[in-house]
């Protein structure tokens, strides 16, 4: 028995059986089903995927824009999906399907935002993500080069380094937060001396979370 599909009530007047349609006979155009899939099972169909009718092809029921959707539906077991519809002739229908690829491949990102975005996100599924690729666009972030300038005469030496552009990160997870150059100096200091003390880094965050926090509360009182 085919699975019930996710279509929202705005689009539920526009859902035709799976099983009716076709893919476009010669689409040029590779996809990930497997991450259109998990979409679809966590958002559902957000969107109609675009149908010819085939008066002027003689191919009836050719998607011509949704073609991988289309599969990862089939792929879920879905008994429906909603459609758009046109009747478009050969030329007109090959234009569709190339222009519909290509406004993809010219898109671009900001990366900055885009991983932002991504780690305000309580978790990454339905979104073609995973924890990976997430870490892969932050160390694509480039931490900037110290800058060195020439002497400015007032007692600098040779060069002066701005500071306030040596900075790190630390993270957990999906979170990552900026850290001053000080604050980076504190750290590998500490990470230094657990290293000597143990001969090992196993267990150093534990060791910051709880050993540091709890000698700085002692300091305190």
């Amino acid at each position: 028995m085919p699975a019930a599909s996710r279509i929202p009530a705005s689009l539920a007047d526009l859902a035709v059986p799976v099983d009716e349609l076709v893919p476009y006979h010669r689409n040029p155009r590779t996809g990930d089903v497997d991450s259109i899939s998990e979409s679809l099972s966590t958002h559902g169909q957000y969107r109609a995927i675009v149908v010819n009718r085939g008066t002027l092809t003689g191919r009836p029921n050719e998607i011509l824009a949704g073609n991988h959707t289309y599969k990862a539906a089939k792929q879920l077991g879905w008994a429906e999906i909603a459609v758009t519809w046109l009747d478009v002739d050969d030329e007109a229908a090959a234009k569709i399907v190339v222009v519909d690829n290509r406004t993809s491949d010219l898109a671009g990102y900001d990366t900055l935002l885009l991983a932002d975005i991504l780690q305000d996100l309580p978790d990454l599924k339905g979104t073609g993500y995973d924890q990976d690729q997430l870490d892969q666009l932050l160390d694509e972030t480039a931490l900037p080069e110290p800058i060195e300038l020439p002497a400015d005469g007032a007692g600098t030496g040779a060069a002066a380094t701005v500071e306030y552009l040596q900075w790190g990160y630390l993270q957990w997870s999906s979170t990552r937060v900026r850290i001053t150059q000080a604050e980076v100096e504190l750290l590998d200091a500490l990470y230094k001396a657990f290293v000597g003390d143990h001969d090992s880094d196993m267990g150093f965050g534990w060791h910051v979370l709880n050993e540091e926090h709890r000698a700085l509360e002692g300091e305190a009182a």
